[in-house]
């Protein structure tokens, strides 16, 4: 089955002064990362790094699989939060969000067409 969520793992530029300890946690994440999926924990993961541009994102790394066992690596497993902790004490505007991928996104446009139509003004008795 493919993948349809996913976890948009969102990071800033380097803290000053934390240089050495950002490259440090971000390669230990990074064989977290791939220990997950040797475990079938993710079914994927892809890291992106951007180049300069002026905005607040340095890159992110999107991790794919399924609602439940992503949502279990987010709430509940104290290697990721841990993680999530370090990173945060490195890099600017850390951040997890989940995310819809693949056939989740026809889902959610149709959520969202349906929630168009319950506020589309009515045109009964408009002339």
């Amino acid at each position: 089955m493919a993948s349809d969520f996913g976890l948009f793992v969102g990071f800033g530029l380097v803290k000053t002064g934390r240089e050495q300890q950002a490259l440090q946690v971000f390669q230990e994440v990074q064989q977290y990362y791939e220990r997950l999926k040797q475990r079938s924990e993710i079914d994927s993961f892809e890291t992106v790094l951007l180049e300069f541009h002026g905005g607040d994102l340095g890159g992110f790394t999107l991790l794919r699989g399924t609602q439940s066992k992503l949502n279990r690596l987010r709430y509940e497993d104290d290697e990721f939060q841990g993680l999530v902790a370090k990173a945060s004490l490195v890099v600017n505007d850390f951040g997890v969000v989940g995310a819809a991928i693949g056939d989740r996104i026809t889902k959610q446009m149709g959520l969202f067409s349906g929630a168009i139509q319950s506020v589309q003004p009515s045109t009964a008795g408009v002339r």
